[in-house]
């Protein structure tokens, strides 16, 4: 029940901060989800999290053409960080944990910034096709899954489950795609669905593959019956730059 109640007070606030709020309120949100998702990245990871702020800050304020500078400028930045820890090692490891969270989280929603400025239905449905995806995963894994999908990383996800996100998202694709964006078709819809579910499918995975190494068992408490921030938008983090891709490279 906590699930849904939480659900059903986080969708309509996404919904109205990607359709219909001005387009600072919109970045004011992105600002808060990315930083709420850093921080519980960056207590999990014990990486050095003030640099991760102010660099993922900028990469989403910043032009597109200048993302790939201030990561090279916040790698560098990181590894200086190296010289202040007791141990060269651990210093290495923090460090490399702090660039793979800005890229992780702060340049995915740079992607979905990207995806907002194309036509507000683009993000709408990279967000939307693993929501979609995570409920029918969720129902019919629960009442239905007998094979377990990735075990020694999330023991409660099972194959059927995968299937019935698969199944669902792509069901939201070839209905949301055509009917909001023109010009596309079912057969495209359908790809770009595909393409989007399998890359939140990994998302979740690899979240939780992160999580399991850090010994915890969600990312937060902030959300009741989701855990946390990054619990939540894993599988979003790894479908906006895929949508993003396959529109500005592919299609």
């Amino acid at each position: 029940m906590k699930r849904v109640v939480t659900a059903l007070f986080l969708i309509p606030i996404a919904v109205y901060s990607v359709m219909f709020a001005p387009w600072w309120a919109f970045f004011g949100v992105v600002a808060i989800l990315a930083i709420l998702s850093f921080h519980e990245y960056a207590v999990i990871t014990q990486s050095f999290a003030p640099l991760g702020y102010v660099a993922g800050i900028l990469i989403l304020f910043a032009p597109g053409h200048e993302t790939m500078l201030l990561i090279l400028l916040s790698t560098l930045a990181a590894m200086c960080l190296t010289l202040t820890a007791a141990e060269p090692g651990r210093g290495f490891t923090r460090a490399a944990a702090l660039v793979l969270g800005i890229i992780y989280i702060f340049g995915a929603w740079k992607a979905g910034i990207l995806l907002h400025d194309m036509n507000p239905n683009w993000l709408m449905f990279a967000l939307g096709v693993n929501w979609i995806g995570d409920t029918g995963a969720y129902y019919v894994g629960k009442n239905f899954g007998r094979h377990k999908l990735a075990p020694a990383v999330s023991p409660g996800k099972s194959w059927e489950g995968a299937v019935a996100s698969l199944v669902f998202g792509i069901a939201f694709g070839i209905v949301y795609l055509p009917l909001t964006i023109k010009g596309v078709s079912l057969a495209e819809a359908g790809l770009i669905a595909l393409a989007a579910n399998i890359a939140g499918q990994a998302g979740d995975l690899a979240e939780s593959a992160i999580k399991r190494g850090s010994g915890v068992k969600d990312s937060g408490t902030l959300l009741p019956g989701h855990g946390g921030f990054l619990d939540r938008l894993d599988s979003t983090l790894f479908a906006m730059p895929v949508v993003y891709t396959l529109l500005t490279i592919v299609m």
